[in-house]
């Protein structure tokens, strides 16, 4: 797979902070479209994990966790951004999106492995990704959505 250096040195960082997790964990949005294949930009990387192993990460790191919840279609009870790596990573835990009036709470039921540089990093399948990508409605997950099963 051919990323562009600052994703690829992004990613091999997740993977080493990841290395002790506890529980699932998985690069979602933009990078998990990449890691399947497709060209597409990314602004920053979505690692999402369980709260434990979010929280853990974090105070390693040493980036405040706070929640999320001033997003009118985002929450996590977890959340930080690392700005050490080339690109922003976005911690984040017990993820909800705004649906029908209230909020349903993102379970993801498939995980694949992805290899970048030796390192092994989790991303949803095509088909959860794409549906991921499509309840979150805004034009750039759609279009993502769009290239993710053109290609």
């Amino acid at each position: 797979m051919n990323l562009p250096p600052d994703l690829e040195k992004t990613l091999t960082m997740i993977a080493d902070i990841t290395a002790d997790a506890s529980e699932p964990w998985w690069i979602i949005a933009s990078a998990a479209v990449v890691l399947h294949g497709v060209d597409t930009s990314v602004a920053d990387v979505d690692l999402l994990m369980n709260s434990g192993d979010a929280l853990r990460a974090l105070e390693r790191l040493g980036v405040p966790s706070i929640p999320d919840t001033d997003h009118a279609q985002f929450r996590s009870k977890v959340f930080g951004t690392w700005r050490d790596p080339p690109l922003p990573v976005e911690i984040f835990a017990d993820f909800s999106i705004a649906e029908g009036g209230g909020w349903r709470r993102v379970t993801l039921q498939t995980r694949e492995p992805a290899t970048v540089a030796g390192r092994t990093l989790f991303v949803p399948a095509r088909e959860e990704l794409h549906a991921l990508l499509v309840s979150f409605g805004r034009p750039k997950d759609l279009e993502r959505a769009r290239l993710l099963m053109a290609g």
